[in-house]
């Protein structure tokens, strides 16, 4: 029998029982569980793998762009808009730099309480007001647009963070509610509304640069980077509107409306060798530097978009086509009988009874049986072809945002009845610019231009309406109009010069009907000087209520202003050695 081994027994006792030798200790495994966890690991990190190649090869582009984002912006460089001036260079409506207050919310909200104030002071708004503009959840937002530079720099000078400018234009009317019909306005964007402004919105506006910079959680630029392009400034506009004339037609207008206690007015001046635009004026009127009272009675530009029966301001128009077709001459006898003419169960009638006179006696007395009778020895096809000619009914392109084209019905349609009523203006309706320019034709030997709100270089080519006699004849017949013993306008004489023109007085149409108690607009188309004509001016007063209600009452004194002091300011000499208009004999109406 073997003795035990002494050094066996001190490993044994020193390491204490192996674990292999424990049924208790034992560790029993399966074989594929290891594998499993083997496999999971090296599918892990597999998906890992997968997972950076995507991140680092295929998805580059796209993460640095999302990162870019927070932390690039491209900041827009804007343009100037261009310069509007009148045709001598006088600039009308100009860009001047300003300042739109921008904040992040949440960082100016963190701002002391008297900084708060001082902040809602300089914007012009109540602290309640600019909170409530502050409670957003967006990380941007706009306190206030079009701020002065000096209002922005004491913004600037509050230290709030989280506020911040950007750089924009405001424009800036030196002639305010003078001219503002004429050019028009633009909005915060810089974009234009009303009139020319609107117009000539792709011209004027240029084109806007950027440059990319990177921006902190403030707003700061911290650093420029990538290309920078540079803004391209709108052209300038030059219009074919004299200041002088506007300013003349506005005041002579606005004192118009005010006297006679109308509730608007219109007046506009036409230059007869160019076709230009001289003056346009509404009243009443606003001011487009500060419309925060502005009303849809001060927007409306009534020489364009405003249309009206002419009344007797037709008459001439169609005389004219009855002596260049020969029917008639001025001096072929009409019989206008009592007064009154009846075509089946409608009356016409006159102001009182002419009895037997001639063609320019029907002009000059504004005789509405003389003209229906002239009328009616035509077809209406030709009187459909003349109004159609000198542009009524038709939609103008004079390039003028909401100008109308006024209603001619088609000839096949009239009645008896209706072809005599429109032979003197009623049943038919135009703008007062169409009228003035109807008149171009007797002013310029029978042939008619386009008009043009742009300065003009070249003279246009005219288009032949009626003869250059007719034409002639028709000035005298409008010059004894206004000088005549039984003249309607003799308010319309210019001291120094002589002139020809023709009142009208209308009832105003409403809803398609007459309203009761009767409305009227009274007018007046004049062509001065009558030896060599210069200009057409054209003025509308709409309801009148004192002082008169004719058209050779409230429009033809007014017209006298006008020309007047625009023939003054233009140096057009004198053609007349009258020095005294001949006193108002109180038949200044006409017939209706």
């Amino acid at each position: 029998m073997s003795r035990p081994n002494p050094a066996s027994s001190r490993v044994a006792a020193s390491k204490g029982v192996s674990f292999t030798k424990s049924p208790v200790l034992a560790v029993r495994l399966p074989t594929w569980r290891s594998r499993v966890v083997l496999f999971v690991l090296f599918a892990a990190f597999a998906a890992l793998a997968v997972r950076a190649v995507w991140l680092q090869g295929l998805s580059t582009q796209f993460l640095q762009k999302q990162g870019e984002i927070r932390y690039a912006r491209t900041i827009e460089l804007p343009a100037t808009r261009g310069k509007i001036m009148d045709r001598n260079g006088q600039v009308l409506a100009s860009s001047i730099p300003v300042k739109a207050i921008w904040a992040i919310p949440d960082d100016v909200l963190q701002a002391p309480p008297e900084k708060i104030r001082a902040l809602a002071r300089l914007l012009d708004m109540s602290e309640a007001e600019l909170r409530k503009k502050l409670d957003s959840d967006r990380n941007f937002v706009y306190l206030k647009r079009q701020v002065e530079q000096d209002v922005a720099d004491q913004i600037a000078q509050l230290k709030i963070d989280g506020i911040d400018t950007r750089k924009e234009y405001k424009r800036f009317y030196p002639q305010g509610e003078v001219m503002t019909h004429v050019v028009g306005f633009t909005n915060v964007e810089d974009v234009g509304q009303e009139s020319m402004e609107l117009a000539h919105q792709k011209t004027l506006v240029g084109q806007t640069g950027s440059r990319r910079v990177i921006k902190d959680r403030l707003g700061h630029i911290v650093e420029d980077i990538g290309a920078k392009h540079e803004p391209h400034d709108g052209k300038d506009l030059v219009l074919s509107v004299d200041s002088k004339i506007q300013y003349i037609a506005f005041t002579q207008l606005k004192a118009a409306v005010e006297k006679f206690a109308a509730k608007a007015g219109a007046a506009v001046v036409l230059d007869v060798h160019t076709g230009e635009v001289l003056a346009l004026a509404n009243y009443p009127s606003y001011d487009p530097n500060d419309r925060r009272k502005l009303t849809g009675a001060q927007l409306r530009n009534r020489v364009m978009t405003d249309s009206f029966e002419p009344g007797s301001t037709l008459k001439p128009i169609t005389v004219a086509l009855a002596l260049d077709k020969g029917i008639v001459t001025p001096y072929t006898h009409i019989d206008t009988g009592n007064g009154r003419l009846t075509i089946k169960d409608r009356t016409i009638s006159d102001t009182k009874a002419h009895h037997v006179i001639n063609v320019q006696q029907v002009v000059e007395m504004s005789s509405n049986i003389g003209t229906s009778k002239i009328a009616l020895s035509m077809p209406a096809q030709d009187m459909w072809e003349m109004f159609t000619k000198v542009g009524f009914g038709q939609q103008p392109k004079w390039g003028f945002p909401g100008a109308v084209a006024g209603r001619v019905r088609p000839y096949k349609n009239w009645r008896p009845i209706e072809q005599a009523t429109m032979s003197y203006g009623n049943g038919i309706s135009v703008s007062l610019i169409q009228l003035a320019r109807s008149y171009l034709m007797f002013a310029r030997d029978g042939d008619t231009i386009p008009l043009t709100f742009e300065k003009s270089h070249d003279l246009p080519q005219g288009q032949q309406i009626i003869k250059s006699q007719t034409a002639r004849q028709m000035r005298e017949m409008l010059e004894m109009v206004v000088t005549g013993k039984d003249g309607t306008a003799k308010q319309a004489q210019v001291p120094g010069y002589r002139v020809g023109g023709k009142t009208g007085t209308a009832y105003k149409v409403e809803n398609g009907r007459y309203p009761i108690p009767r409305k009227y607009i009274g007018s007046f188309v004049g062509i001065v000087p009558l030896s060599a004509p210069r200009f057409v001016i054209a003025v509308m007063i709409d309801e009148p209520t004192q002082g008169g209600r004719f058209g050779g009452q409230v429009a033809a004194p007014t017209f006298a202003k006008v020309a007047e002091n625009a023939l003054r300011a233009m140096n057009v000499p004198p053609d007349s050695t009258v020095t005294e208009i001949v006193a108002p004999t109180g038949n200044e109406g006409e017939a209706m």
